[in-house]
């Protein structure tokens, strides 16, 4: 028989009076609520608000609990509203106690200390619900056993970053989750982490709000307005119903469309009224958890103000933007803004509210929507047949699923046994018979089939920073401050960087060994320019942004524990003021220089002496040359004053051969490898591919802006000319999209630990690896240094679990490439 509640009070008091603390009011007064509700004949729940109780309650209240399953309560739930004094360790075992009557737990994290989180990952608990707002998640991880969960609510957690790949494998019937005003940004592995929830029928990154005169309004089921988010109670037969709309004019909202929104939402959400307490302490060492970030006191309005400044009494036309509008001015469709939609006769009018990062990714929501085929709804709006259809075409418009267009995931195992059986019955063909069944595939299928199943395999590619320290070099093993890297042409084992110190060091880094080290003797600052001598690989130009030329031959210049070198080991050439670029051409005849001026300068390698200096290239500065890979006196130059030009010595370049324009200020240019094609980056992500032949527009890749024109975009070649990486100085992220179609394959996010955020100052694909590339990272952090992180998409990040990134970085800028 059910202990009855009457019997519970009792036996609490009785257990106060044993541990000799006074009963909590709290407690009592939650006891004398559900036994109301029981009389009302409504669902007997017990509400514990944990504001109000201390550690020195925690005895007399773990022996309730104990007696919670086996009385007649039948639901439980656990909130905080404010600053907790209760031990974070002792919150989850009177949770864990409860065991299956456990139904919600509404929480602010912050209240419990650092050691909260961790435990909560690790060990699981039995509620249905779990809100855990302001977190300080940084890398979801979540371990435990959460087997009852069907809602999970991590809003405002802007530490989290990103999720770890098997983090949601614990919550097999989580049907509902919001993650808004998170810092979430990459959409790939994100999708790799939610598609291990096989319910999942809504999910929200962000909140769409009607809004009318009055500002941002919306309304719940019974067509009331909420003053608090109730994402935590879904009604899972009423909230599908709503139907696809269709697109309209902008209107404004007032009472006679309150029964079209209930159409459209069977629950809505407006902005969680809630202070979040400003907090700071020590820096975890726990990469899943981040308790250093400062955050400030924001109730809703204050935070809908400061996302929406026209939000004071009405909201601000012109901030907002017809969904018409937005399609004719970027050709897509966007879901981070303000839209309107038509309903039935009336036009609704919608504003985002609490975006995360990711809403602002281009097409964001057709990826979601066709990565998660069992979605109903999204960011509040529901799914309906047209918007999958949509969706599935611009899918297949601007992102690949698999490299080489594979369109299926295939296992490794899979595509070496159709191999060797192709091979067997080729060796049973006649000589015809073989030349006409092998021109069915090309001679890379094979090897571009294996790509394709590796990259498809994990969506977190291993990540290694290059571990070079200057131990042993006199200085006490300093770690490097690199500026500039560049791959051996020829040795794959060989990459060669340039510091900040002006230092120039050779290492192998498949050992992470240093080659050679040529210290900056006083006469160098910041190595911006790097560039391999093709037919002499033991020789390499270098100059900095002071002006100094040098060329090395690194074998004449081993490096010796006195810190002697041979002088005759290098040739000084005359300084080039203010220098960002230098570039050898194919026969190692010449090289180029170029820099802050609008002037390039011609070297002859073999007599050490500068040739000509042609001026007035450019109407700013010229931050990047190159040479062509083939042909040794065609060369082009990227300047800030928005064009790219092609240029021929043998015409003495008086005028270029042709100029090909961008809409803001150039960063770089290269050659394909094969001189097919000339790859420009623009400031801010605007990256394009020219035929290299007369400058005419092949393609221009969709990657969104940030609005910052401080934002330097690097781009070069990847797999041949088969992909292009693309990264920029104000954001964590690199990247891949097809170089003949243009289509996005992946993003690759850059995640730092107790630095803070990390930037991509310049990047290279590796030459002789297919999938593999090195990026040149920074923290924004001053004082701390930059490393360079070697990628392999073909592996995974579980083989990456003890390494970690270190604490450096260096500034941002924008010379060089």
């Amino acid at each position: 028989m059910a202990i009855d509640i009457s019997t519970l009070e009792e036996r609490y008091i009785n257990s106060c009076e044993k541990h000799g603390v006074l009963p909590n009011t709290t407690i009592l007064s939650s006891l004398f609520e559900a036994q109301v509700k029981k009389a009302c004949q409504e669902l007997c729940s017990l509400e514990i608000l944990l504001d109000d109780i201390k550690d020195i309650d925690f005895p007399p209240l773990l022996d309730l609990f104990m007696e919670l399953d086996s009385s007649e309560i039948q639901a439980i739930d656990v909130h905080n509203e404010s600053l907790c004094v209760l031990n974070g360790e002792y919150a989850l075992s009177l949770m864990r106690v409860i065991n299956q009557k456990l139904r919600r737990v509404d929480l602010q994290d912050l209240s419990f200390g650092k050691n909260f989180l961790r435990d909560l990952s690790k060990r699981g608990l039995p509620c249905q619900v779990l809100s855990l707002r302001s977190s300080h998640f940084r890398k979801m991880n979540m371990m435990g056993e959460f087997m009852q969960i069907h809602t999970l609510n991590l809003d405002f957690s802007t530490s989290l970053t990103s999720f770890k790949e098997d983090c949601f494998i614990c919550m097999p019937n989580l049907t509902h989750l919001s993650l808004c005003e998170t810092r979430i940004t990459n959409l790939w592995t994100t999708i790799a982490a939610l598609s291990k929830l096989p319910r999942l029928v809504e999910l929200r990154f962000q909140n769409w709000l009607c809004c009318n005169d009055a500002g941002p309004s919306a309304a719940s089921s019974d067509g009331k307005s909420n003053n608090k988010t109730d994402f935590s109670q879904p009604n899972s037969s009423s909230y599908i119903r709503a139907s696809s709309v269709n697109i309209g004019v902008l209107t404004d909202y007032d009472s006679s469309t309150e029964e079209a929104l209930r159409n459209l939402f069977s629950f809505e959400d407006v902005a969680i009224n809630q202070e979040v307490q400003s907090m700071s302490e020590d820096s975890s060492d726990d990469s899943d958890v981040d308790f250093s970030s400062h955050q400030q006191e924001y109730g809703s309005r204050e935070l809908l103000l400061n996302d929406f400044p026209g939000l004071n009494g009405q909201v601000d036309l012109q901030n907002e933007v017809s969904f018409d509008t937005l399609d004719n001015q970027n050709g897509e469709e966007s879901f981070a803004g303000a839209f309107t939609r038509q309903i039935q006769d009336v036009a609704l009018k919608f504003i985002s509210c609490h975006a995360s990062p990711i809403c602002f990714e281009k097409y964001y929501r057709e990826y979601m929507i066709t990565s998660l085929p069992h979605l109903k709804v999204l960011d509040n709006l529901p799914i309906g047949e047209d918007d999958r259809e949509r969706a599935t075409i611009t899918f297949s418009q601007y992102f690949e699923y698999l490299p080489y267009r594979r369109k299926h995931k295939e296992s490794i195992v899979s595509i070496l046994q159709k191999r060797e059986i192709r091979a067997s019955q080729s060796l049973m063909r006649t000589p015809k018979q073989k030349s006409s069944y092998i021109s069915g595939k090309s001679k890379y299928f094979y090897t571009r089939s294996l790509c394709a199943a590796k990259v498809g395999s994990s969506a977190w590619p291993f990540l290694h920073p290059l571990s070079i320290s200057s131990s042993g070099l006199g200085d006490e093993g300093m770690g490097f401050r690199p500026r500039q890297f560049e791959y051996h042409p020829s040795d794959s084992s060989l990459m060669v960087f340039g510091t900040l110190d002006g230092e120039v060091v050779v290492v192998n880094h498949e050992k992470e060994k240093i080659v050679s080290h040529i210290p900056s003797l006083g006469a160098m600052n910041s190595v911006l320019g790097l560039c391999w001598l093709k037919n002499y690989p033991s020789k390499l130009i270098a100059g900095s942004d002071n002006g100094s030329l040098k060329l090395y031959d690194i074998q004449k210049m081993p490096t010796t524990n006195m810190g002697i070198y041979n002088t005759a080991g290098f040739v000084t050439f005359d300084d080039f003021d203010q220098l960002t670029s230098v570039h050898v051409n194919s026969t190692d005849e010449l090289f180029l220089a170029s820099g802050y001026s609008s002037n390039v300068a011609l070297y002859d390698i073999n007599s050490g002496r500068r040739l000509q200096v042609f001026t007035d290239m450019h109407r700013e500065h010229i931050n990047v040359v190159k040479f062509a890979n083939y042909s040794p006196s065609l060369f082009a130059t990227s300047s800030f004053d928005q064009d790219v030009k092609m240029w021929d010595l043998r015409q003495k370049p008086i005028r270029p051969c042709y100029t090909a324009s961008s809409s803001r200020g150039n960063v770089m240019v290269c050659f394909s490898p094969d001189d097919h094609y000339l790859l420009v980056s623009a400031v801010d992500n605007e990256v394009r591919q020219l035929l290299a032949i007369d400058g005419r527009l092949h393609l221009k890749f969709e990657i969104a802006s940030t609005g910052s024109s401080q934002n330097y975009t690097r781009s070069y070649y990847m797999n041949g000319r088969d992909y292009i990486i693309s990264g920029s100085c104000d954001e964590h992220v690199v990247r891949i999209c097809c170089a003949q179609t243009g289509r996005r394959l992946r993003d690759i996010s850059l995640e730092g630990s107790g630095s803070g955020s990390m930037f991509v100052q310049s990047l290279r694909g590796d030459p002789f690896r297919d999938f593999n590339l090195s990026i040149l990272a920074a923290y924004l952090r001053p004082g701390s240094k930059s490393e360079i992180v070697k990628v392999n998409l073909l592996a995974s990040s579980d083989y990456a679990k003890e390494h970690s990134y270190g604490q450096h970085s260096c500034p941002s800028n924008s010379m060089g490439g």
